[in-house]
């Protein structure tokens, strides 16, 4: 049987790979058709699930400031969204009923409320997943999006605890002292290097956090999260987060197949379904307008609402809970499930095609952005620039450094992760926060004197949306670019760009000759 889950996976896994969609759609089909043929999700699977979940909340913890909560897009944005939509979305709910559509009669003002509740979450799940693969996790919708999802987590917890009346212990109070261990695990990172026991410290801390707040009556999945968000000041976080990334992907496959074996459904089922899908559009106009009127940008705006526009697995368990209670039938469990796969389905296809789609719609939607930009939205002018380097990353780093011996100030650096460029900007780099696939940032921006655009960024498909902004945006110059397999080299000559380095390849070479002039020099 474990051996029919990890076939059908890897299947529909490559299948959807081969058609350019999104994997996780494909492990959605094959929990379908394995629950077709009679399968069922094993406790092992279900625990693999769970895993997956506690890791993914606790990656995003390594990579979540905890000053991003703090802005007013964030926590006033997330609150009025979920305001807004549970009194909009019960109304329709009413609605419904009353031109009597089945399954929605029986509800009641109190279920109806609570079913909005339910479908106010996005999915960390498939939003995480979604911006990983896009590299766009660190890019300023990619981080409102994720402070969104961790406001919503933290919703749904409250709701949680007031619903089933569990009480946080009293002990819970002793969580506070966890800001007093810090600087312990701070040297125990320190000391276990860069090999297994790195990954080893991962996981403790990772399940560690989640046995830690389930003991104390706290949901553990938050516990998983909050020490994340402890550890993400040290220096090895990103390190950390790339070593977990393979075992969360893996786990997370649990997490899909688990959904599509929950139940199989009937044809009323389907259709009602479908019809909460119809509400997805009503949450991305919301979010979109709530955005833009705390002054942010449309484009952020728009690829923030597009990302954040789906269901969420926490709908499920507020759902299961609702079932277990008593207030909803087991059919409804089953409706939100297909609704929240469905769902995840349009985010992932939608999705792929954002940036395309903001290009096209611009002008549409720059009427809606506030007369007064936030700060950090800006655009930045490199002055005097000759060379930009797009991705700070350890290659694009050292790309920067070397040229800046070369050519001094005429080389700029420039990357999506604020954090990271003030980091730089103290060690004295000439660098500037910016999103290369932002097309707004080129069309501001004087091209005139850039000769050289270096792409050092892991994904193919950014370097390859960068590239065709750059072209929209007029741009003369030479672009250079990095593959880490020989397969992507062709494909991003195909997109644009005048020279591509192999990074396995040239890091070789380039250490041959400089080694070889070690012996080769004259006397």
């Amino acid at each position: 049987m474990d051996f029919a889950f990890i076939l059908l996976a890897f299947i529909f896994g490559l299948g959807l790979k081969l058609l350019r969609l999104p994997t996780l759609i494909g492990y959605l089909l094959a929990g379908f058709v394995l629950n077709y043929f009679d399968f069922t999700a094993s406790d092992a699977l279900k625990n693999i699930a769970n895993f997956g979940i506690t890791l993914m909340l606790f990656t995003i913890g390594l990579k979540l400031n905890i000053r991003d909560l703090y802005k007013k897009e964030v926590w006033l944005g997330s609150i009025s969204h979920t305001l807004i939509w549970v009194t909009v979305i019960n109304l329709v709910l009413i609605a419904f009923s009353w031109i009597g559509l089945n399954l929605f009669t029986s509800l009641t003002w109190t279920t109806q409320a609570l079913l909005a509740f339910s479908l106010s979450f996005s999915s960390t799940v498939c939003i995480v997943k979604i911006l990983e693969e896009s590299g766009e996790i660190k890019t300023r919708h990619g981080k409102l999006a994720i402070g969104i999802l961790v406001m919503q987590d933290i919703f749904a917890v409250l709701f949680l605890v007031v619903a089933t009346g569990k009480i946080p212990s009293i002990w819970a109070l002793a969580l506070l002292l966890l800001f007093f261990v810090k600087p312990i695990w701070s040297k125990i990172l320190d000391s276990v290097g860069h090999g297994e026991l790195l990954i080893l410290s991962g996981f403790m801390l990772a399940f560690g956090g989640y046995e830690l707040f389930e003991l104390v009556g706290i949901k553990g999945d938050l516990g998983a999260l909050i020490i994340g968000m402890f550890v993400a000041t040290h220096n090895k976080s990103t390190e950390l987060s790339k070593s977990l990334m393979n075992f969360k992907d893996l786990f997370l496959i649990g997490f899909f197949l688990t959904i599509g074996l929950s139940q199989l459904p009937n044809l009323q089922l389907t259709l009602s379904a479908l019809i909460l899908c119809l509400f997805i559009p009503i949450k991305f106009m919301l979010f979109f307008k709530l955005f833009t009127a705390l002054k942010l940008r449309a484009r952020t705006s728009y690829l923030a609402s597009l990302v954040l526009s789906n269901y969420s697995e926490f709908g499920l368990i507020v759902v299961a809970l609702l079932v277990s209670l008593g207030w909803l039938t087991a059919d409804w469990l089953v409706i939100l499930a297909m609704a929240v796969s469905f769902s995840f389905v349009l985010t992932s296809f939608v999705y792929k095609t954002s940036h395309n789609q903001y290009n096209h719609l611009k002008s549409r939607l720059r009427v809606f952005e506030h007369a007064t930009i936030l700060p950090e939205d800006m655009h930045c002018q490199p002055i005097n620039a000759e060379v930009i380097v797009i991705g700070l990353g350890r290659v694009g780093k050292g790309a920067y450094t070397s040229l800046h011996s070369i050519i001094g100030n005429k080389v700029w650096g420039m990357d999506a992760d604020p954090v990271r460029i003030k980091m730089l900007k103290e060690m004295g780099l000439q660098v500037m926060t910016g999103d290369g696939e932002d097309v707004d940032l080129w069309q501001n921006m004087d091209l005139t004197n850039i000769k050289l655009v270096l792409l050092a960024l892991p994904s193919t498909d950014d370097i390859c949306n960068i590239t065709e902004q750059l072209q929209h945006a007029n741009y003369k110059g030479k672009i250079a670019a990095i593959a880490r397999y020989e397969d992507e080299i062709e494909p991003l000559l195909k997109a644009g760009a005048d020279k591509v380095f192999n990074f396995f390849t040239e890091a070789g070479t380039g250490f041959a000759e400089e080694s070889l002039q070690l012996i080769t020099k004259q006397p």
